[in-house]
């Protein structure tokens, strides 16, 4: 008889503290449902406030573009950039590892 009072005593306890526990953590879970509902808004404010016209492919843009003659130039040079990068002096070495110095 001991024996199971003390089984039934047990398991009152740990039911007890489960119950507890559980009771707990349910405060902390009432706002996640809010933030999954609103997760991306605010990023997807931003890119709608970048968007200067968001049908541009389907008219006429309203503002002024660059000419073919000043975009195919752009490119050359850019492209021409990347074959013969231009070479850097820094001033503050001159001199310095030189050949044909005193000895």
């Amino acid at each position: 008889m001991k024996l199971e009072l003390l089984v039934m005593t047990r398991r009152v306890a740990l039911l007890a503290t489960l119950g507890a526990t559980a009771a707990a953590l349910s405060g902390c879970m009432s706002s996640s449902p809010i933030w999954d509902a609103h997760f991306g808004d605010a990023v997807r404010t931003v890119t709608q406030m970048q968007i200067i016209d968001p049908h541009a492919g389907e008219h006429t843009p309203s503002t002024p573009g660059v000419d073919g003659k000043a975009a195919v130039a752009a490119q050359d040079q850019y492209v021409k950039s990347f074959q013969a990068p231009t070479a850097t002096v820094n001033p503050f070495v001159i001199g310095i590892g030189s050949a044909g110095g005193s000895q």
